[in-house]
């Protein structure tokens, strides 16, 4: 059983169903509403934790009900939140998600205590950094939290995952040295690299740009075509397990999670990672809500199976 500390965000997600996303100056009626625990790594943190790892959290919320909602949330999914701190003067992060017929999504974010985490909080999660195997991070916290959480991984030997999601406007490089595999989706693999991914050709170049700045293991989600990875020197394009998508708000953060859950630290399962990982996604996106979507790992054993 794969250790994962997932450094990242805990949000209560507010989420509209919608037949389509209003325009500029335009009033429409929802159809559906529904609250629930959610935030990328409080995401990826429970995909990892429902798909097999022992899972522990690095992360900041308010002093109020939502950041008290959040930290129980982690619990009741065995994840050990005891690195979750509390920031008295900031309220706990929240999102808005909009969710069209198509299972399109438009969420807004209010960062909150998530933005306000710094690096000194991390030192405090030293010990349970340097126990793990993998240590997740995106950007929904500051990067240079981000830095000092992958230093201290890198100094135990533990491997670092970088999902830049959202897609920053620039990335320090000093993170992208201390990144083990990152893991962008293709829009956000671009926006980083200035290079569409249109073929496998371009997959390739987009890997070996990415080692130029400093990450030699690259995978990248490249939707129903399924996923990209330059592992070790090889390459390959898993293909997709392809779904009827519903909501498809925490289908990246549940590839992530299963991946972390599922990869063995000297890269040898890669591929079979990556399968159970779309496996994976394949069940959050055929349901509504983030946390509520993603699946247990005797769901995707099933499915596998089948």
């Amino acid at each position: 059983m794969n250790k994962v500390t997932v450094l990242g965000s805990l949000n209560v997600d507010t989420s509209f169903r919608v037949t389509d996303f209003p325009k500029p100056g335009e009033t429409i009626s929802v159809k559906e509403k529904g609250n629930a625990a959610g935030g990328k790594g409080a995401n990826q943190a429970v995909a990892a934790s429902r798909l097999g790892a022992q899972t522990s959290f690095i992360g900041q919320v308010g002093d109020d009900a939502s950041g008290r909602f959040m930290v129980k949330s982690l619990e009741e999914d065995n994840i050990d939140a005891s690195c979750v701190s509390i920031n008295p003067s900031v309220g706990t992060g929240t999102a808005t998600i909009m969710l069209d017929e198509d299972g399109q999504n438009c969420i807004l974010v209010y960062g909150g205590a998530n933005q306000a985490i710094t690096p000194e909080d991390i030192e405090g999660a030293e010990d349970e950094i340097a126990s793990s195997d993998f240590l997740v991070a995106q950007f929904e916290t500051p990067q240079n939290v981000a830095i000092r959480a992958f230093e201290i991984a890198k100094a135990n030997g533990v491997k670092t995952i970088l999902n830049p999601a959202p897609a920053p406007k620039s990335i320090d490089p000093e993170l992208l040295k201390l990144t083990d595999i990152i893991v962008p989706n293709e829009l956000e693999s671009a926006s980083i690299t200035g290079i569409e991914i249109t073929d496998e050709e371009s997959m390739v170049k987009t890997a070996a740009c990415f080692a130029e700045m400093g990450v030699a293991n690259v995978l990248i989600t490249v939707g129903d075509r399924g996923a990209f990875y330059m592992i070790d020197g090889k390459h390959n394009l898993v293909p997709a397990y392809k779904v009827q998508a519903v909501d498809t708000t925490a289908a990246g953060d549940t590839f992530i999670g299963a991946l972390s859950a599922q990869l063995k630290t000297d890269y040898s399962n890669v591929e079979e990672a990556i399968s159970f990982a779309e496996h994976s996604s394949s069940i959050t996106v055929q349901r509504l809500g983030a946390q509520p979507s993603i699946p247990h790992l005797d769901e995707v054993k099933e499915l596998i199976n089948n």
